[in-house]
C-alpha cells in the first residue's frame, strides 16, 4: 500500500481553513479553483517546506499569494458585493433577518475595503481567519510585534469607519 503524500493529509486537515481564508480574502464563495491551485503549488513546493511554520500557516501563505496572483488584474474587493448577491437564505431564516444580515455584511465589507492593504490583510488573517500573531507574521513576512501593532491600529481604524456610519447609509 502506497503512503499518502503529506500534502494529501494536509488537504484533508486544512482544506476548510484555506477555503474560508480565500472566501474572506477574495470576497467570493467561488474559490474552488484557488483552493485547488493552492494545494497544487504546495505539492510542487513541498521540498522547500522547512517546518519553520505550521502546515496551516504555510498553506495560507500559499493561498494568499495564489489569490494575489489570480486577482492581480482585477479588483478583489469589488467581488465582495457579489458574495452578498449570491448568498442563499437559510431555510428557516425570516426575510427581514436575512436582509439585516446582508446589510451588516455589506457594511462591514465596505469598511474593510476602505482600509489600507496591510490593515485589510491583518484584519482578515487575525480577525477572520483567526491566525495567531506568529502565524499571521509568517504569512505576511512580518515580525510578531509588527502584526500585533498593525492589527491594533487596523481594528482602531475599522472601528472608526464603522462608527462614522458613512458607509452604512449607502446600504439603507
Amino acid at each position: 500500500m502506497e503512503r499518502a503524500h503529506p500534502i494529501e493529509k494536509w488537504f484533508i486537515q486544512y482544506e476548510k481553513d484555506v477555503t474560508n481564508f480565500l472566501v474572506y480574502y477574495s470576497g467570493s464563495r467561488d474559490v474552488e479553483d484557488l483552493v485547488q491551485e493552492t494545494f497544487l503549488r504546495a505539492f510542487q513546493a513541498y521540498s522547500r517546506y522547512k517546518n519553520e511554520a505550521s502546515p496551516k500557516t504555510w498553506l495560507i501563505s500559499i493561498a494568499r499569494n495564489t489569490a494575489i496572483d489570480f486577482y492581480r488584474k482585477r479588483s478583489v474587493w469589488q467581488k465582495l458585493k457579489k458574495l452578498l448577491d449570491t448568498e442563499s437564505p437559510k431555510p428557516l431564516e425570516p426575510a427581514e433577518d436575512l436582509l439585516v444580515r446582508k446589510i451588516e455584511y455589506a457594511y462591514l465589507y465596505e469598511a474593510i475595503n476602505q482600509l489600507k492593504d496591510n490593515y485589510r490583510d491583518v484584519i482578515i488573517l487575525r480577525g477572520i481567519a483567526e491566525l495567531s500573531s506568529q502565524e499571521a507574521g509568517h504569512v505576511l513576512g512580518w515580525s510578531e510585534n509588527k502584526v500585533n501593532v498593525t492589527f491594533h491600529r487596523a481594528v482602531k481604524k475599522l472601528n472608526e469607519c464603522l462608527k462614522e456610519g458613512e458607509y452604512f447609509e449607502k446600504f439603507i
